[in-house]
Formats: C-alpha cells, sequence, structure tokens
C-alpha cells in the first residue's frame, strides 16, 4: 500500500501547533513545582521534547511512512530517554516527569490530561496482533516505575501507586498498588479542597494573562488541574493486614493473662477450700475416736 502524500492543512496549522504548545508549557507550570520559567520548561524538560517529538512521528505514521515514523522515534529515545511507538494515541495535557525509561507501546490510548513518571511501562502481555496495549483515561496518574499490561481501560481519575504490576481493568476513581495491582481505593476522599485549588489556580492563571473570564478557557485549566497527584500517600493493604493479625494476637494474649490469673484465683480457692475440708476431717475424726474412747470404757 503505497504511502499517503503528505498534504499540508492550510491556515489552521499555525493556530493549533502554537496553541497546543502554550498548552504544553501550560501543564508543566501546574504539575512541576521545580518549573522556574518558560525557557527552563522548552529547553530542559525531556518530557516535554518527547511529547513534542512524538507528534511529528505520529503524523508520518499515519501518513504510512513508517519507517521514518521509527527513526523518528529512535532518536527521540536516544536524547531523552523516552519510547514512544509513534502508533501510539496521546490526548491533550499528558505531563511527563523525569521519564527516563518511559515505553509507550504502539497501540496504546492516553486520554487527556495523564501524568507519567519515571520508569512507567503502557506495554502488552504476548504476540497477539491488534489491540494489546492499555488505554488510559482522562486525569490519570502513573506513579515512578508502575506497569500496565494489556489490553484493558483503566478508568478516569485513577491512581496507579509506585511500582505496581496492573494487569487487569482498572475502574475510575480507583487507587491501585502491589504486584498484582489491586484495587485499594474507590471513590475516596480527596485530601485538599478541589474548590479552594481551582480557585487558587484560576488566579495564578490571570496573573499570566490568561483570560480565565473567558468560560472555554476556565473550564480547560480547570480540567487540566482535576489531577491528583498525591501518588505517595497510598494505603498499604499488606500493612493493614499485619497490624490487623498483632492486634489479634495482642487481643489473645491479653485473654490468655487474664484466664492465667483466674486460673490461679480458682486454684488458690481449690487449696483453701481442700484445707478446710481438711481440717474438718481431722476434728471429725478426733471427736470419733474421742467418742469410742469414751464408749470402750
Amino acid at each position: 500500500m503505497p504511502p499517503t502524500p503528505f498534504v499540508p492543512l492550510k491556515g489552521r496549522l499555525p493556530m493549533s501547533f502554537f496553541s497546543r504548545i502554550k498548552k504544553d508549557i501550560r501543564v508543566v507550570f501546574e504539575r512541576d513545582p521545580a518549573a522556574k520559567s518558560t525557557l527552563e520548561v522548552i529547553f530542559c524538560y525531556s518530557g516535554l521534547h518527547a511529547i513534542w517529538m512524538h507528534r511529528i512521528s505520529h503524523a508520518l505514521f499515519k501518513r504510512g511512512w513508517i519507517v521514518s515514523a521509527r527513526m523518528v522515534s529512535n532518536f527521540c529515545r536516544f536524547l531523552t530517554g523516552i519510547e514512544i511507538h509513534p502508533g501510539a494515541t496521546i490526548g491533550d495535557g499528558l505531563f511527563i516527569d523525569h521519564g527516563t525509561g518511559i515505553v509507550i507501546g504502539e497501540t496504546a490510548e492516553i486520554g487527556k490530561n495523564v501524568t507519567l513518571y519515571q520508569g512507567v511501562t503502557l506495554g502488552g502481555t504476548g504476540k497477539e496482533k491488534g489491540k494489546r496495549h492499555p488505554t488510559i483515561g482522562n486525569n490519570v496518574v502513573v506513579a515512578t516505575g508502575a506497569k500496565v499490561l494489556g489490553s484493558f481501560k483503566v478508568g478516569d481519575h485513577a491512581k496507579i501507586g509506585a511500582g505496581s504490576v496492573v494487569l487487569k481493568e482498572v475502574p475510575p476513581y480507583a487507587t491501585v498498588v502491589g504486584i498484582p495491582g489491586r484495587v485499594v481505593v474507590l471513590h475516596g476522599q480527596r485530601v485538599h479542597n478541589e474548590e479552594e485549588f481551582k480557585r487558587a489556580w484560576l488566579e495564578l492563571c490571570k496573573k499570566r494573562g490568561l483570560n480565565v473570564d473567558d468560560p472555554k478557557v476556565n473550564a480547560e485549566i480547570c480540567d487540566e488541574i482535576d489531577v491528583d497527584l498525591c501518588h505517595d500517600n497510598l494505603p498499604d493493604p499488606e500493612r493493614e493486614m499485619i497490624e490487623v493479625a498483632l492486634r489479634q494476637i495482642q487481643r489473645l494474649e491479653e485473654r490468655v493473662h487474664d484466664l492465667e490469673i483466674e486460673l490461679a484465683a480458682a486454684k488458690a480457692e481449690i487449696s483453701s477450700e481442700a484445707m478446710r475440708t481438711s481440717e474438718l476431717e481431722i476434728a471429725v475424726d478426733s471427736k470419733s475416736a474421742v467418742n469410742l474412747k469414751k464408749a470402750g470404757k
């Protein structure tokens, strides 16, 4: 099948191109407190470079220029340490933080406002054809070293803990930890006041010159910042099970101690009763002996 000829997008390309770049830079400021200036973000953030280069390789891939697309992808991997297959579909607002070691497979799909940390793999589990990589929903956070393997959906607003290996579907608003990954929080309470957080961000964006009074811009910014990055504050089900077992053992030890005290008291009472019985028997025997002696006289 011959490759599709390259047809430039007249008129719309500059507007779309520069607006997406501005959004990419804004996303970095929103999710990385270490970002100090626009120049620093443009020249020093390898995750941003990887996203920009993927857009080039993806455009070539969709036109059937597979070798050229893979060459751009390989150059990106050499330059940034991030490997994104040209066939992967990536939505707006992706933020890759300290991205060295990230691998994104060919049929992976990433929604809007997703955050990926160092060492994340969105991979497959076999040699099957077709869709074999995960679909990541909107506003998802995948923490350091997590592996999401297989053709399934990770729901919107989900969080995947560091080092987890996820092998099955994740529902929306779930937190997944462990190997294999399992859901430990579903629709949990957020750790901050969302409305105050959004107001603060809108005020900051207004100071940066954005027209936050425009409903479209306001909704877009609010959608971008609705990402819970607290992926370090995760439940530990194994620790909870150990703590439950320790509490149960402590209760059993206390019960055994109480039973030992009761047993000692019972033994003491039995001994006292036995002594009283012995004294009574001795007294009875003595009285009987006296009576027999009198009768003999």
